[in-house]
């Protein structure tokens, strides 16, 4: 079933305006001014099977509307391209008439990502997509070469995660205009940088979502969530739903020229049609031009993801958690299901992920498939991302629950490794400030979102006791959003300088490298040379890397049965050590020849 582009369609005369409804006998447009006064409105004609429109001669960018369904208050646009005065506000027509300056950019593989996930609202102290631009030049001299940004939908309120998104088409005004945002990426690609942007098409926000007040069909009971009824993929009227997907993809994709989108929460995704909403997506987005991607956020490790629905890469969490619990030893929630033990990380970075069909603990059943079909490229490897910070009660990062030393070590295996690596922002000077869970809801969704987050630890150890998880920062304050606020400061200044000095070395390695610059799992081996000591070989042709871990005591060289009998030098250590391995350090070594 073809479904016609809804919402405000700017036209050679002037705008298109169309709606779908299963509710409405009769429907208008609503015009405002600038200070959202009405000033007219307009009947849409019916045109069968819900939908009305009207073209309206020299209705041009700028006009601000609503819809009206029969005798009901005017309704915001959930088609909607800008909302500036918010989600509830009337929505403003764009010409789309952004000027390109880096027409001839090509767009990145797959396997020369280093991809920088970042909030927009917190990365700098201003939150807004023109100051995150002029920090562009940093990334790229670091090594970055893809930005993520953190959904950017338009959300209720100033301030959010943005994965309570609901008008999915309209930038969040409160971080500019889409011209701003274009202006964002088109910078990045004058960098030589991929621009990727995470989408929410597994559930809508609790506040601001107006589908259901044009048709309840957008949502079916059919499916639950955990956010209520799922999105309607494959039931009565589904074409609607699945058109605002696949169009709302095209659209970040060809009117902004992202490079690529990262799907949050694909596990959530329900669909029991012939073609699962995910396969139709990689299908439109791949007869596009220019290469784009699209990386699933996957709890299930399955392959199929890539393998058979054909998204590009998939988020392997498998060896984050390994890491963590090493780290901390921390055994709540999803942790229980990893052991602090290396042999367990060496199974993980061999297999792609840990879990192949083994029982999880957490789950109580079995969890994944093999990954041997999957190439290095199409794993994204962290140690830090938004959730593993932002969904612990007090925002920790990854350097503040373990030493310096040990978080300079995991950086170092995380740059190694042929998986496509993801750096979370800060993470590269080891900052000091949190990330916590924030939002900016009406005082009553406030309430029961303050109460909710702190209800959910009750069943952390730490927070057993009465009364504990008051200290838990309240997502609403304005003081906990600052407080997640990047400190720029901090990158002039030890002992931060010398880690973000580190990471600058590292992926200068990792791109120029001949052998850590052509990743391949095929090429890499793994294993333990004693319970505290990791080692990982990689190789092209008669070049030769290994890299240490340790998580022990210093140990000299000498003393190590070094795999491949080669004769190995270092070439980078996380801490100097001469012809020893410090304790809690990554050593990288370098040899040419052939193996023994």
């Amino acid at each position: 079933m073809m479904v016609p582009r809804l919402g405000a369609q700017p036209t050679e005369r002037g705008c298109c305006f169309r709606l779908w409804s299963t509710r409405a006998r009769r429907a208008g447009v609503v015009l405002y001014d600038q200070r959202g006064q009405e000033t007219a409105e307009h009947p849409l004609t019916p045109k069968g099977d819900g939908i009305f429109e009207t073209e309206l001669a020299g209705a041009q960018a700028g006009v601000r509307y609503k819809f009206r369904l029969d005798d009901g208050p005017p309704l915001p646009d959930p088609y909607a391209r800008y909302l500036p005065d918010g989600v509830h506000g009337p929505a403003e027509v764009m010409s789309g008439s952004y000027s390109w300056r880096h027409t001839d950019w090509a767009g990145l593989p797959l396997e020369r990502l280093v991809i920088y996930e970042l909030h927009v609202g917190t990365f700098t102290p201003e939150g807004t997509f023109a100051a995150a631009r002029a920090h562009l030049p940093y990334l790229a001299d670091l090594g970055v070469s893809a930005v993520e940004l953190m959904p950017v939908a338009a959300f209720p309120g100033q301030r959010g995660w943005g994965y309570d998104g609901v008008a999915h088409f309209a930038p969040h005004a409160a971080y500019g205009t889409p011209d701003e945002l274009r202006e964002l990426v088109d910078a990045a690609h004058g960098l030589g940088m991929a621009v990727l942007l995470d989408v929410v098409y597994n559930h809508w926000g609790p506040d601001g979502n107006y589908l259901s007040a044009y048709s309840p069909e957008y949502f079916t009971s059919a499916h639950k969530t955990p956010w209520g009824d799922a999105p309607n993929f494959d039931q009565a009227h589904s074409a609607y739903m699945r058109a605002y997907v696949l169009d709302n993809a095209r659209y970040w994709l060809e009117e902004f020229r992202f490079d690529g989108l990262r799907l949050d929460a694909t596990h959530s995704i329900q669909d029991d049609s012939p073609q699962h909403i995910l396969a139709a997506l990689a299908e439109r987005v791949k007869a596009l031009p220019g290469g784009k991607l699209l990386i699933a956020e996957d709890e299930r490790n399955l392959p199929r993801l890539v393998t058979d629905y054909g998204l590009d890469a998939v988020w392997a969490d498998d060896f984050h958690h390994q890491v963590h619990v090493l780290l901390t030893r921390e055994h709540d929630g999803y942790y229980a299901d990893y052991r602090p033990e290396l042999v367990d990380l060496a199974k993980t970075i061999h297999g792609g992920w840990l879990y192949q069909g083994e029982i999880s603990p957490h789950l109580d059943r079995p969890r994944g498939e093999p990954a041997t079909a999957l190439e290095a490229a199409s794993l994204v490897y962290c140690i830090q991302n938004h959730d593993q910070v932002g969904n612990r009660a007090f925002g920790e990062r990854l350097n503040q629950l373990t030493s310096l030393d040990r978080y300079r070590a995991v950086s170092a295996l995380l740059l190694f490794l042929p998986y496509t690596p993801l750096l979370f922002m800060g993470q590269e000077w080891a900052a000091s400030t949190p990330f916590l869970y924030f939002t900016d809801h009406h005082a009553e969704l406030g309430a029961q979102v303050t109460a909710g987050r702190r209800s959910e630890f009750c069943h952390f150890q730490a927070f057993s006791t009465p009364g504990s998880a008051e200290a838990i920062p309240d997502p609403q304050a304005l003081a906990t959003f600052a407080a997640s606020r990047l400190d720029w400061h901090e990158t002039g200044q030890a002992p931060y300088s010398q880690v973000l000095d580190l990471y600058r070395q590292l992926l200068a390695l990792r791109r120029s490298d001949p052998v850590l610059s052509n990743g391949s799992r095929e090429r890499m081996t793994v294993g333990t040379l004693a319970p505290d000591v990791l080692w990982v070989h990689r190789w092209e042709g008669a070049e030769h890397r290994l890299l240490l871990l340790n998580l022990g005591l210093e140990r000299p060289l000498a003393e190590l049965a070094m795999p491949a009998g080669l004769s190995w030098r270092p070439l980078l250590g996380t801490t100097a050590g001469g012809q020893l391995l410090p304790m809690h350090s990554a050593l990288l070594l370098t040899a040419t020849g052939d193996p023994a």
